[in-house]
């Protein structure tokens, strides 16, 4: 796995950096058991002290894979904390991708970022977990989700102030699903953006299906799910879907 690259901004991956890093302080971080993972070390470990040791150190395939498919394994089925866990693990790698992704177009950065998290994620979700490769194929649903920004680009901008990327709120989150349902109820964004969202990051919807059932092309559809998401984001960080929700 790439070294972590410096990232100055708050973005998608720096935000999750900072969900990871609260997740593995002490004095409770959250551990892997690596015991059963042949090519590992015999013992319980921190998350970040795991990613250290696939930082610093080259494993074969078959370590790789079992790693991750036990990764997977808990982020599908042991709760919010796990996915925060297995993304922090292969943030080093995630970041790498992303820089790549993005040299030569620095206004697309964040968007480069916020795909190849969500790429990423879809992927860890989703993908077979049996066939070998399984790292291999979960960098390259990121690769292609980032690569996807600057090769769609419509010479559309969001304006220079608006706020971009998100601070890690207070844990726990509760469920993305809630928050969008607040926040459409809040009238921050609209039932339709809550359902886009929705559909697309947290479902198995593909945003390209989506447009053509909209009549739209896929590159606005996408434009709209980013703003939508930078505005819950920033009410995520205010606090303003944290407390009783009044009706706009």
């Amino acid at each position: 796995m790439a070294a972590t690259q410096t990232r100055t901004a708050d973005t998608a991956l720096t935000t999750a950096e900072q969900a990871f890093e609260l997740l593995t302080c002490e004095p409770a971080p959250l551990a892997f058991d690596a015991r059963p993972v042949t090519g590992l070390p015999d013992t319980t470990m921190p998350l970040d002290e795991l990613r250290t040791l696939l930082v610093n150190e080259r494993y074969d395939s078959d370590t790789t894979d079992e790693l991750w498919r036990r990764l997977a394994h808990h982020a599908r089925e042991s709760g919010p904390a796990w996915v925060v866990g297995a993304i922090g693990v292969a943030l080093p790698a995630l970041t790498h991708l992303a820089a790549k992704v993005s040299r030569g177009h620095p206004g697309h950065a964040d968007d480069v970022d916020s795909e190849v998290l969500a790429g990423f994620l879809q992927a860890l979700r989703t993908a077979d977990l049996a066939p070998p490769r399984l790292w291999l194929r979960l960098c390259w649903a990121a690769w292609r989700a980032g690569a996807a920004v600057v090769k769609t680009d419509t010479g559309e901008r969001l304006p220079p102030d608006w706020p971009s990327g998100s601070r890690s709120p207070r844990m726990p989150y509760g469920h993305p699903d809630l928050l969008l349902g607040r926040a459409a109820a809040a009238g921050l964004i609209t039932s339709e953006a809550a359902e886009l969202i929705s559909a697309t990051r947290l479902g198995d919807a593909l945003i390209e299906q989506l447009a053509a059932e909209k009549g739209v092309t896929a590159p606005v559809l996408r434009m709209r799910r980013r703003r939508a998401e930078r505005i819950v984001a920033a009410a995520v960080t205010r606090g303003d879907l944290s407390g009783p929700i009044r009706s706009a």
